[in-house]
């Protein structure tokens, strides 16, 4: 039996979600622990697509992309657990709930994505996160989200 996870760099990223260049969000998720908890890492760079019209002349990374990247973290974790590298699994969202943004998030500032598992189970479909992002250990975002995990292998 292998040693579970507990990080996973770039590559790993792209071989469990199908996501890339503008969307992909996230740069590396560390402290993989199982399908309970994960932190990811987005470094913010002015050359960010979002950053042309989010504003001009003062750049703020939309919200809406943090809760993105927040729910890539996720499925991130729960794809390094259930050993999903190289499979076609998706992820919906279902539902964003007690949204909050406390901080703006600007290009230079590494984003750390706290998410956590609050109901969800190998095998289930639907699954409940709470996360996190802070800026230098202030709070940019927090949210709850519900999302549907499509497990379906490449065919």
């Amino acid at each position: 039996m292998t040693e579970p996870r507990t990080s996973a760099d770039i590559h790993l990223i792209q071989r469990l979600i199908p996501h890339r260049y503008p969307f992909l969000l996230v740069d590396k998720v560390v402290d993989i622990d199982g399908y309970t908890s994960a932190t990811g890492i987005k470094n913010v760079t002015m050359n960010e697509p979002h950053f042309q019209g989010h504003f001009p002349g003062k750049p703020i990374m939309p919200g809406v992309t943090i809760v993105e990247a927040m729910a890539q973290t996720a499925a991130v974790m729960v794809g390094t657990a259930l050993h999903m590298e190289d499979k076609n699994m998706l992820v919906y969202f279902m539902s964003i709930d007690k949204c909050k943004f406390r901080r703006m998030v600007i290009p230079g500032d590494v984003l750390e994505m706290r998410v956590s598992t609050l109901r969800g189970k190998p095998g289930g479909k639907v699954w409940r996160f709470g996360g996190v992002a802070t800026v230098e250990g202030e709070m940019a975002t927090e949210v709850e989200f519900t999302a549907m995990m499509d497990l379906g292998e490449k065919g």
